[in-house]
């Protein structure tokens, strides 16, 4: 099986937390964490904000897919729509550098890390530290985004393993598949980086 560098976006309106791993030989290994952090502007522009800092991540780690969290659906109907829009943002961004973009439940992802669909966040967060070897424990966000990936690479993993046989995340691919710079995928680090706007510019 060929390695994989997966992308795992935790999609937020006001901070949207990443995760990179790489799937190689069956083992999961840690590239790098952090929280895209937008301020008080107004949404179109901490929508910018997510585009820029995911095409920079993907210019910066190579991935070779990405997985996003789907929308969590709550009583406060514009919470949930301002959270939709800021997962597109990541995901048109993705597919612009020509990504295959899959979709989990936070069901989904919570059963495969921790298998418990039903998990709270400091599970997610021990569960990642445990099984990305890691030093410490990731912020929040940037745990629930490694999270998404490693659920992407265990379904992955089983996938391959039966043919195929087993579905991934429903999927979008960029109509172009672009590169730009020579990206930094085979390092590795136990912190993570805050994206503002003035770092994506």
């Amino acid at each position: 099986m060929a390695a994989e560098i997966i992308l795992g976006i935790d999609p937020g309106s006001r901070k949207c937390g990443y995760g990179v791993v790489r799937m190689e030989r069956n083992e999961l290994l840690y590239l790098g964490s952090g929280c895209i952090v937008m301020g008080n502007e107004p949404l179109y522009q901490r929508l910018l904000v997510i585009f820029n800092a995911v095409t920079s991540l993907v210019e910066q780690f190579s991935p070779t897919v990405m997985a996003v969290e789907e929308t969590f659906l709550s009583r406060n109907v514009q919470s949930t729509i301002k959270l939709s829009e800021a997962r597109s943002a990541a995901m048109v961004a993705g597919a612009k550098m020509g990504l295959e973009v899959f979709e989990y439940t936070p069901m989904q992802i919570k059963q495969a890390v921790v298998g418990y669909g039903a998990a709270e966040k400091e599970q997610v967060q021990f569960m990642v530290t445990k099984i990305l070897h890691l030093s410490g424990s990731p912020q929040a966000d940037a745990a629930d985004a490694l999270a998404c990936a490693i659920c992407h690479g265990y379904t992955y993993k089983v996938s391959a393993a039966m043919g195929g046989a087993v579905a991934l995340g429903s999927s979008v691919r960029g109509r172009y598949r672009t590169r730009y710079g020579s990206g930094s995928g085979g390092g590795s680090s136990n912190s993570w980086r805050r994206y503002t706007g003035s770092d994506s510019k």
